[in-house]
């Protein structure tokens, strides 16, 4: 049995919580809200983010950051993208030396354009070995509801894997491992704008083959992404990539297809908003993505389109249908099997090689 310490009393933290603690550790919850700490520890539901989900019995939760890390032996952070960087200021006195620091969080931050883990690493001084992400079709109601799913743990160091995926896993929460960290946590923060754009399709009636033919392009365009910043492709193909994108763009339960639904009938954002009580990190990641790209002069035409709508008042029907009628050989290359070019071998994926 481990002590581990789950920052963020969300709808996902308060589900990866409940799947720990049904493993048999001794879990923490942290809330920033006191109020919604002790609701939780005597209803043993969260009634803000889970209502009608029983939570475990032996699940403990605190808004006080010092007695939810004191001793853990594994955190997980799974505070929103924009709050994270605060969080870890005013966790990191009672951050316990050497356990590994889990990312939850998909996102990537506005200013810096940091992935998450990049972040951990800048606020805390962990090293790389110390810091893992979590990623995968990870919707938080059903994993509260124990119905069978599975996530991706990557981090460089092997035995920190294997340590994670004995904590994490239970009988229908499935633990797979993998070293790349910079594929496992873009594929997780793309798809988050990617199912604004399938949601737009849903809400304008564009049909079941354009929401077909935008996951497809947006498959390409986080595994071209993906490639430039060093990941491998073959991530993008797996759970932490397409398993989340199909998930959060087909799933009634994703937000950020929620948002992009209401926004393709018609509705204003502050309208959506003001309905919602969490966070739809999609709708300010396209300006970071947007950033990230051009740095590293990577093309992302559906994160441009949908910062448009987003931020410049540009209709849904005219962006996707723009959007939809463009013809790119980038945009639909399969990643092609590896091969040799003057004796050093590639691989090949939408018009980008990578050594």
């Amino acid at each position: 049995m481990a002590r581990v310490a789950v920052m963020g009393a969300g709808s996902w933290g308060t589900a990866f919580a409940s799947v720990v603690s049904r493993g048999g550790h001794d879990t923490r919850l942290w809330a920033r809200r006191a109020e919604l700490a002790e609701a939780i520890s005597k209803t043993h539901e969260n009634l803000d983010y889970l209502p009608g989900v029983k939570l475990p019995v032996s699940l403990r939760a605190t808004s006080d950051p010092r007695e939810a890390l004191v001793g853990a032996e594994v955190v997980a952070l799974a505070l929103p993208s924009h709050a994270l960087r605060e969080g870890l200021v005013l966790f990191r006195p009672f951050m316990p030396a050497g356990a590994p620091l889990v990312s939850l969080t998909k996102g990537i931050e506005g200013e810096t354009l940091m992935r998450m883990s990049e972040v951990i690493r800048d606020v805390t001084g962990a090293p790389a070995e110390q810091v893992a992400v979590l990623s995968g079709p990870n919707l938080a109601g059903d994993i509260a509801r124990r119905l069978p799913s599975a996530t991706v743990v990557a981090t460089p160091d092997p035995l920190v894997a294997i340590r994670l995926q004995k904590c994490f896993q239970v009988p229908y929460f499935q633990v797979y491992m993998s070293p790349d960290v910079v594929g496992t946590e873009l594929g997780g923060a793309t798809k988050n704008y990617l199912a604004i754009a399938v949601g737009m399709a849903e809400g304008v009636g564009l049909g079941d083959n354009a929401k077909a033919l935008l996951v497809t392009l947006g498959l390409s365009e986080m595994t071209r992404l993906g490639m430039r910043l060093g990941a491998n492709p073959l991530t993008f193909s797996g759970l932490a990539g397409i398993g989340d994108l199909l998930a959060t763009c087909m799933s009634r339960q994703s937000r950020n297809r929620h948002v992009g639904e209401q926004l393709g009938r018609g509705r204003r954002l502050d309208e959506i908003f003001a309905e919602m009580r969490m966070v739809a990190e999609g709708v300010k990641l396209p300006r970071a993505v947007v950033a990230l790209a051009r740095r590293e002069r990577v093309e992302m035409p559906i994160a441009e389109n949908v910062g448009k709508v987003l931020y410049e008042g540009m209709s849904p029907k005219d962006m996707l249908l723009s959007l939809l009628s463009r013809q790119t050989e980038a945009g639909m290359a399969a990643i092609r099997p590896a091969r040799r070019r003057n004796g050093i071998q590639v691989r090949q994926a939408a018009g980008y090689a990578c050594t």
